[in-house]
């Protein structure tokens, strides 16, 4: 009767053990369903729900850790399930970085998914026969493999890539589905991506090196004395990616990329996970518990980041950030789109009559229909027009522009005296330059890249580590050259030093002269359309036709071995 009563007692503690965890899951799943019903724009809406849900999961992570034994022997346990709650941290954190633009947390997403396949949380899973548990395991690839490519993780990109597909195949062979064409996409979408740089960069092994171009400490150079420039900050930044045919993964394309990594600091490890792989004692930190004693400078501007938006979607999350811009604070406006041209000739021309930039249109219809005819006089509607800018010049506001007919841009109005300025991309591109376009734009590739696209425009497919090294540090000094012609020129609009003050702004704006001058000596480009172009217009003389500018151009052709391919700084380049 004892030994009955203590077994009696046992499961006792153990029944609420399971009880518990039970709860603990299904209240964690409840909650993570509920993330997708926030809206996505706002910074505060959804802050204290995803609270909520990070530290329902902290707790069941802890707990399954703690009670281990006893779930594996009453509840039945398994290690998918195990990994499906590691997963789902590892998603918190991804969106944690979504919603914040704090790159630290892509590091915590990484640290989950890193030790979901070092201990092989999802190994049974192909012995089991259920294609949803399969679905759940190539799932979690995808988007590891978005976490890693964000970190310039890329040798491991490539082996999850091969893992993925030998997944994929196992998966196919096993249940008949009809969902084989959709993996083999995400397949080939990031085998794109990851042969997307135009240049490799070889050790003295031959073995490729992957660099970071997101800011590092010192990589900008710093305000000397005397420098008159605004005190504005960027903010927000709203990342528009909807050109046609060009590389993309996850609802990123290859130029929406790049320029939300020249858009961030170096992540910082915010985790106290410093063991080895494998061994590692993972505690969620909380975001809302962030250490007190955060590294300087670390903030990174928030940003939205839209694929192929409707008109109404763009202007939705435009509306957004410009009602939440805190003062003194920049609005970043990015747009890789392909260009929408006006049909006719007016004697009137305004900010609807030179066109724009494409906004989807599958999901804008009029009377349940799209509307594809439409009478000369009307404007394209499913564009974005320089005039429906406008409004949002009353705050400070920063646009890049990277389309076949950014020139529609330079036609702006500054109606509230605010700082603006846009910088816009070449509308056409030498033949030979063409082709490349799928693999993302030049002009776009030089603002994230300097290097990458200098090398990429002179033929150049890869470059010894060393070389990379020695024009890097010579492309620092030029920076420094370009920073003092913009900030001591008399002739120099205002906006241009308004927005100087800010680091991200700063380099944007150096790493556009640069552009600027580079393709204005080289001598593949020949006709004005493609110059990038900038409102207000800079003055030439001082920034992109400098002829101390020119001089560091060709020394920088002269080290790379490609001087043959640019003019002598001294012959006239106006066309």
């Amino acid at each position: 009767m004892t030994g009955a009563g203590a077994e009696d007692d046992i499961p006792l503690g153990e029944r609420k053990t399971v009880t518990d965890f039970c709860y603990l899951l299904d209240k964690s799943k409840q909650l993570f369903n509920g993330l997708r019903d926030l809206p996505q724009y706002g910074h505060k809406q959804w802050q204290s729900y995803f609270g909520r849900t990070f530290d329902v999961y902290t707790k069941l992570w802890k707990f399954q850790q703690q009670h281990r034994q006893v779930l594996d022997n009453r509840y039945g346990l398994k290690r998918w399930q195990i990994g499906e709650v590691a997963s789902k941290i590892g998603q918190l954190y991804y969106h944690y970085y979504l919603r914040t633009s704090e790159t630290s947390y892509l590091n915590e997403a990484f640290s989950f998914y890193s030790a979901i396949r070092q201990r092989s949380y999802y190994y049974q899973v192909n012995k089991e026969d259920r294609p949803e548990l399969v679905v759940k395991k190539l799932r979690y690839y995808a988007r590891y493999i978005v976490v890693c490519l964000l970190l310039n993780k890329m040798d491991l990109v490539k082996l999850l890539v091969k893992e993925l597909s030998e997944e994929i195949e196992d998966y196919t062979q096993r249940f008949n589905t009809e969902d084989q064409l959709e993996w083999n996409l995400v397949l080939q979408e990031v085998a794109a991506f990851v042969e997307a740089d135009p240049v490799v960069v070889l050790n003295d092994e031959n073995t490729v090196v992957f660099t970071s171009n997101r800011l590092q400490e010192g990589g900008v150079p710093q305000l000397e004395q005397g420098m008159v420039v605004g005190q504005l900050t960027l903010a927000d930044a709203l990342i528009i990616g909807n050109c046609n045919n060009q590389v993309k993964f996850s609802e990123l394309t290859i130029d929406m990329f790049r320029i939300l990594q020249a858009l961030e600091r170096e992540p910082v490890n915010l985790a106290t996970t410093t063991s080895k792989p494998g061994t590692l004692a993972l505690t969620p930190c909380l975001p809302s518990q962030e250490p007190s004693e955060k590294p300087a400078k670390r903030e990174n501007p928030h940003k939205y980041l839209l694929y192929k938006p409707t008109f109404s979607q763009l202007y939705t999350f435009l509306s957004a950030s410009f009602k939440e811009l805190p003062a003194n604070s920049v609005l970043l406006v990015y747009l890789s789109a392909t260009g929408v041209f006006p049909t006719g000739r007016l004697d009137y021309e305004g900010p609807y009559d030179f066109g724009g930039v494409l906004t989807n249109t599958n999901r804008d219809v009029v009377n349940g229909e799209t509307v594809q005819k439409r009478n000369q006089a009307q404007k394209e509607m499913h564009c974005l027009h320089p005039g429906d800018l406008f409004p949002f010049t009353r705050k400070p506001l920063f646009v890049i522009v990277d389309s076949s007919n950014s020139t529609a841009y330079k036609n702006f109005t500054n109606l509230f005296g605010q700082p603006l300025v846009c910088l816009l991309s070449p509308t056409v591109y030498p033949k030979s330059m063409q082709d490349q376009s799928q693999r993302g734009s030049l002009f776009t590739l030089f603002l994230y890249c300097p290097l990458l696209a200098f090398l990429s425009v002179c033929g150049l497919s890869s470059l010894r580590q060393g070389l990379w090294e020695k024009a890097e540090e010579f492309l620092y000094k030029v920076y420094r050259d370009i920073g003092q012609m913009i900030t001591r020129s008399q002739a120099i609009d205002q906006a241009f030093l308004q927005f100087y003050g800010d680091e991200f702004l700063r380099l944007l704006l150096i790493r556009f002269v640069f552009c600027s001058a580079t393709l204005r000596l080289h001598k593949l480009f020949r006709e004005s359309r493609s110059f990038p172009e900038s409102y207000p217009q800079l003055p030439k003389q001082d920034t992109v036709e400098s002829s101390l500018l020119q001089k560091h151009v060709l020394e920088l052709a002269a080290m790379l071995d490609v001087r043959s391919l640019f003019w002598d700084g001294t012959l006239d380049v106006n066309y």
